[in-house]
């Protein structure tokens, strides 16, 4: 992809959505660096935005931007504001990640709204620099795991548009081949994994550097959300009576495996970006599993089209297929020049009125329980286990470690060598680093 720079008008330029902003989860720039696109309008009243922008393929729809795109020309018609925008995506994984862009840009105010991850939204939550939303009218309609997930230090410091579900991307027709059923436990997931490898498939699971975590947060936390003893558990990990290191360990000694028996590529894992790292594969047959949002399975510029029956599934855990659900959300700057009027754009752009508009487009779980809608074939079987209310979250700012960001990261060390007990020394360290920040 070309390095992108200058100036552009806001018909050439969309904004990224939180799919997109899935894709660079995990993470000072200076303004003047070559990748961030900076747009401007003319206006007596203007807000600012820092987002990512999606690396996609040229004359491709890109659904998620025209889905936000929607909610805030609803905005600047509501309010007569004009909202302005800095864009930022990596190139590769030598560049720095669009949290660490995000984290520089958030502690110096240099924007009035900011797209967050988890990690970033957890950090500057606790560093105090990020508003409380709680009062806005939008926020009576949330479900109640978006405010759960977003809450720090008793304050609602973000709201999506959208709760991204993650899940397995399966080519169903490679499965019937081989009269594998779709897998339900770690072990399903292994011997499906054996029987294509026995057959010629090189890499059964396509992997990338952001999204392996998924396997471990599914198998660490199904009891954890599903057991009904969510509260007390998470309260004996923040007290340190519980160690995160116990949940986490089960799912890096699957990981491990994966990896020691050629079922994942963790040298072209390591280096390997979202989709671009594995999509051509899994769209050419050659590969049978990959990971991925929701979005995905909505748009061309990703799984939307495929020659093949796909389906999306949880991931494999003892409590069966599992979806893993991360909260990502808009926040505006503790200190933000224009903070009444970026308030009051959000209280418009996740309003029902806006959300219904971004999930009829998007064709995504809304974070309002007011806004339904139906979803693409291939997601059913993800989907449903939502419904039935079966899922984990990857992100809980409730949680005194910050739980996507750090998994990602530690998945990584795995990836490029370190073993599993190394790993699980450094959840140890987060971990009592967190309690002695509490003390």
């Amino acid at each position: 992809m070309s390095r992108k720079s200058g100036f552009r008008k806001w018909g050439l330029l969309c904004l990224a959505g939180i799919t997109a902003f899935s894709i660079a989860a995990c993470g000072g720039i200076s303004e003047s660096d070559h990748k961030l696109i900076v747009v401007e309008e003319e206006t007596n009243r203007e807000v600012s935005l820092f987002s990512p922008m999606e690396k996609t393929e040229a004359n491709v729809e890109n659904v998620a931007r025209s889905a936000a795109d929607k909610t805030i020309m609803l905005a600047e018609e509501k309010m007569g504001v004009s909202v302005g925008y800095v864009t930022y995506t990596a190139e590769d994984y030598q560049d720095k990640t669009y949290d660490e862009v995000t984290l520089d840009r958030a502690r110096n105010d240099m924007d009035d709204i900011y797209l967050l991850n988890p990690d970033t939204l957890l950090m500057l939550g606790e560093e105090g620099k990020l508003k409380d939303l709680s009062g806005l009218d939008c926020v009576k309609n949330l479900r109640d795991v978006v405010k759960v997930a977003n809450m720090v230090d008793g304050k609602l410091v973000a709201v999506p548009q959208e709760v991204v579900a993650y899940g397995l991307f399966i080519n169903k027709d490679m499965f019937d081949k081989y009269q594998l059923t779709l897998p339900e436990t770690p072990e399903d997931f292994l011997e499906c994994c054996r029987v294509f490898k026995e057959n010629g498939v090189e890499t059964p699971v396509g992997a990338n550097r952001w999204w392996l975590e998924t396997f471990v947060l599914a198998q660490a936390y199904a009891d954890l959300y599903n057991g009904g003893n969510t509260e007390a558990e998470i309260a004996a990990l923040n007290s340190g009576e519980s160690k995160y290191s116990d949940y986490m360990r089960p799912g890096f000694v699957f990981l491990q495996e994966l990896i020691d028996k050629g079922y994942v590529d963790a040298e072209k894992a390591l280096v390997s970006e979202a989709i671009e790292g594995e999509g051509a594969d899994f769209l050419a047959q050659k590969t049978p599993i990959v990971m991925a949002y929701w979005g995905a399975a909505n748009t061309e510029t990703a799984y939307g089209k495929t020659d093949f029956e796909m389906q999306v599934i949880g991931f494999p855990s003892s409590r069966g297929q599992m979806p893993v659900m991360t909260m990502t959300g808009f926040g505006v700057g503790i200190n933000a020049e224009h903070g009444e009027d970026a308030l009051a754009v959000l209280d418009i752009m996740l309003s029902d009125e806006a959300l219904q508009i971004y999930a009829e487009t998007n064709r995504v779980i809304s974070p309002s329980k007011n806004v339904e809608v139906e979803c693409v074939d291939p997601l059913k079987p993800l989907n449903d286990r939502i419904q039935e209310n079966i899922y984990v979250l990857g992100s809980n700012a409730g949680m005194d470690v910050e739980q996507w960001g750090n998994t990602c990261l530690i998945v990584r060390e795995l990836l490029g060598g370190a073993t599993v007990d190394e790993c699980m020394e450094m959840f140890d360290r987060l971990q009592e680093e967190a309690l002695q920040k509490n003390k």
